[in-house]
């Protein structure tokens, strides 16, 4: 019986372990759980860019990568692009934002 659990224990170590090193990021991929904070970070975003009167969400798009947050599309001003990155700036979880977004008719 000893000997069972043994290699009963010892399965159980290696599907943990064969899971973990699974679930793991790499520089170019996400793990789970950083795919699920970046779902989070990036509708937290997209919340409070929809909340501001001022601006028009549908144009703005919003990318998350491990807390990096890409705005991109068309606004109407540079102060529209300034309180973009504001905005996004100030949810929790957010590294950083990268501005890929431009002023129309330039």
């Amino acid at each position: 019986m000893n000997q069972v659990s043994k290699y009963l224990s010892a399965a159980l170590l290696a599907v943990t372990l064969v899971s973990a090193v699974g679930c793991s990021s790499t520089p170019q991929k996400e793990g789970t759980g950083e795919y699920i904070d970046d779902s989070v970070i990036t509708t937290k975003v997209k919340t409070a860019i929809f909340n501001e009167s001022t601006l028009k969400s549908a144009e703005i798009n919003v990318e998350t990568f491990k807390g990096v947050v890409q705005l991109s599309g068309f606004v109407s001003s540079q102060a529209d692009i300034n309180k973009a990155v504001e905005l996004a700036r100030g949810v929790s979880g957010v590294t950083s934002v990268k501005n890929d977004m431009r002023v129309k008719g330039q």
